[in-house]
């Protein structure tokens, strides 16, 4: 699985049930990494590729039990914690800014995986975005 998750300065993730913050480029770059793959999702998820006209989703509530070797998974409420296993990749989107949150990613997953790219670039709506991509 190639997990794919968008995260403060202090690797908050959502705060009271709502994504903290979205941004077009981030949405553009995911599109691109994920080619013609079908990027695996929620249906609160969902709402937001579908707005900026994403046509490879899969939206399924247990998606994350579903996802196989080389799946693209887009979370962002769900723990990832039980499928640590399944984690061939890790791509971070760092707001570089600190939001409220009361869901946070777990830097326990970081364990058996390494840096093996960062990439800055200008977002949308936020000035700068790093793109962190991890592997086992």
């Amino acid at each position: 699985m190639i997990a794919i998750l968008c995260i403060d300065s202090q690797n908050g993730l959502m705060f009271n049930h709502r994504r903290q913050s979205r941004d077009r480029r981030v949405l553009e770059d995911v599109q691109q990494l994920c080619a013609e793959k079908p990027l695996m999702m929620n249906a609160y998820s969902s709402r937001l590729f579908l707005q900026q006209g994403f046509q490879h989703l899969t939206v399924l509530p247990d998606f994350l039990e579903r996802a196989a070797p080389g799946d693209f998974c887009f979370i962002e409420g769900d723990s990832l914690i039980p499928f640590q296993d399944k984690l061939e990749q890790l791509i971070l989107y760092c707001w570089n800014r600190v939001y409220p949150a009361d869901v946070f990613f777990d830097p326990s997953l970081l364990h058996g995986l390494t840096l093996k790219e960062t990439t800055e670039f200008s977002g949308s709506s936020h000035k700068i975005i790093t793109r962190k991509v991890y592997k086992r």
